[in-house]
């Protein structure tokens, strides 16, 4: 799978990256102000595991070696789940996100999976805009609910 975004002259390719991503991934999350978990379910090691148990696909731009964009897909056999959508700052509002989020719809379709969605913090306006402006609809009616070692009800 292979997508492409142009900025100025320079052609850019979405592409899947690997465990050996992990610090310029994290450092993008962070450059990006995304909220992440390094030492749980965000750490190498969980990454990792997920990455080889076929759970999750990272796609990626770089441009001249410096990653810019990433997004994080996943399913569970019959919904796809669009997260940790990141772009660097001085990317943003170009159609970088807009890119990424259809190479995760891409990947996701070519898994046979057709309902998708994105779990969004509230407060993350632009995010939530994006992706209305990508035709996903709020679905107010859905609570998130979750439970997690050593979190009390």
């Amino acid at each position: 799978m292979r997508a492409v975004w142009r900025r100025r002259t320079i052609e850019i390719g979405i592409s899947p990256l690997a465990i050996e991503d992990y610090d310029a991934l994290v450092s993008l999350w962070q450059r990006a102000g995304l909220k992440f978990k390094p030492q749980g379910r965000d750490s190498r090691e969980a990454l990792s595991r997920q990455l080889r148990q076929g759970r999750v696909t990272l796609l990626g731009v770089e441009e001249e070696g410096r990653l810019i964009g990433v997004v994080m897909v996943s399913h569970d056999g019959r919904k796809g789940w669009i997260n940790r959508l990141a772009v660097e700052p001085e990317y943003r509002r170009q159609g970088l996100g807009a890119r990424l989020i259809a190479a995760a719809e891409e990947e996701l379709h070519g898994q046979g999976v057709e309902v998708l969605a994105a779990l969004i913090e509230g407060e993350n306006e632009s995010s939530l805009n994006l992706f209305q402006k990508e035709g996903y609809l709020l679905a107010r009616e859905i609570f998130y609910l979750s439970k997690r070692p050593g979190e009390e009800a």
